[in-house]
């Protein structure tokens, strides 16, 4: 039996984050992996590394989804970035056309090649659109702030809290990642079920961000998903997959690091 994994994700071109990252991460976990390219997302070296975003094409995105649902039964699904509404409509289209035993949903909120109102149009289109499809919804510290509407987020409790007004948009589950920025010797991140909240500990693997987590993560959850995991299990193996990564990860010249999955 064959278990797939499919996402709809940019590709980030180095490698250590985007739909790289998570057919690596798929792969990894002994699914059949398969992707559609939303944006192509370049780091520029020659500009302190900052974004360059370019959207593929409403149209040529909704091919990709054809061609990858009708090429197979396909009903557990992760969503990376989209990056602008036009992508997100279309996207919203086809989750509507069929159904999906899960939708991760990972709310990148912000893309750093975009102006401000262009954004937020973005995240407002997120919002209303794929957010209340989403089986579970797994932002990390800062996007998980904005959806609930906090002012700030500075322990367990109140990240318990921002995952409580997430699901209240309507997705069934909420893993709210509080990671190295969350005060503490523990990376944690909490799963809200619309009742109850199961806290996640690791210990923190360094003090910095490292490029790729978030992907990996809900990469994981979502191929643990497509093998009939429950989604605390697949959440609590996703998050020993992910600290697997992060300690495995690779340097550059980029001024970060990436995760590195499998080694």
């Amino acid at each position: 039996m064959v278990d797939f994994a499919y996402v709809i994700a940019g590709s980030e071109a180095t490698g250590g984050a985007g739909i790289q990252t998570d057919l690596k991460t798929f792969q990894e976990l002994d699914t059949f992996g398969l992707g559609t390219i939303t944006c192509i997302v370049s780091f520029d070296p020659k500009n302190s590394w900052g974004h360059r975003f370019v959207p593929v094409d409403p149209d040529v995105i909704a091919d990709q989804i054809e061609a990858a649902t009708s090429a197979y039964d396909l009903d557990v699904v992760k969503i990376g970035m989209l990056g602008t509404p036009a992508t997100i409509d279309v996207v919203a289209h086809a989750l509507a056309g069929q159904s999906w035993r899960h939708i991760v949903l990972d709310p990148v909120l912000i893309c750093k090649g975009q102006e401000p109102g262009a954004a937020l149009d973005t995240d407002q289109a997120l919002r209303a659109q794929v957010l209340p499809r989403a089986t579970v919804v797994t932002p990390n510290l800062f996007e998980a702030q904005i959806l609930s509407g906090m002012d700030a987020i500075e322990t367990v409790d109140d990240l318990a809290e921002a995952a409580r007004r997430i699901a209240d948009q309507g997705p069934r589950y909420v893993l709210a990642k509080g990671g190295v920025e969350l005060p503490g010797d523990d990376a944690v991140d909490v799963l809200f079920d619309g009742s109850e909240v199961t806290v996640l500990r690791a210990p923190k693997i360094g003090g910095e961000r490292v490029s790729g987590a978030g992907c990996t993560l809900a990469a994981a959850l979502t191929a643990e998903l497509a093998k009939g995991s429950s989604v605390v299990d697949a959440a609590r193996r996703a998050k020993e997959f992910t600290g697997a990564a992060i300690a495995a990860r690779v340097s550059g010249h980029l001024p970060f690091d990436a995760v590195r999955q499998g080694a």
